[in-house]
């Protein structure tokens, strides 16, 4: 007897848009630190810099079957599906950092991306590890 095999979905890839929020907020936030404390100040807004960078030049863009992380036009890193084991976006009301667990090691990433678009992507292709 034949069996019809599991619909699998054909997953386009989907590349992330960048969001300056974090970056901006704590750029915006160090100036009126000035007053108070120059060093928590600068510390803030070199931090908030930093991730205004990161923002400009990294990419994250779902596959069928990876996770891959571009710095301008190069590919920089890939992380496949099959060896996730978990995920999360912290503050779902406010995303400010996704985590995500595989078999090798653990990764935080301050959210820098469309964080709807990112929940959306994890869903489609991850649904079992949340």
């Amino acid at each position: 007897m034949l069996t019809n095999p599991p619909i699998v979905p054909n997953l386009e890839t989907v590349k992330l848009n960048p969001s300056f929020t974090i970056p901006l907020v704590l750029i915006f936030a160090a100036i009126p630190l000035l007053l108070l404390q120059v060093w928590l100040s600068l510390t803030i807004g070199l931090f908030g810099f930093f991730l205004l960078v990161q923002a400009l030049t990294i990419r994250l863009e779902f596959t069928a079957d990876a996770l891959d992380i571009y710095r301008l036009d190069k590919l920089i890193r890939s992380f496949p599906y099959s060896e996730w084991q978990h995920y999360e976006i912290f503050y779902p009301s406010t995303p400010i950092l996704f985590y995500f667990r595989e078999v090798k090691s653990i990764h935080f990433l301050p959210i820098i991306f469309d964080a709807k678009m990112l929940a959306t992507c994890l869903e489609d292709r991850c649904p079992r590890l949340k």
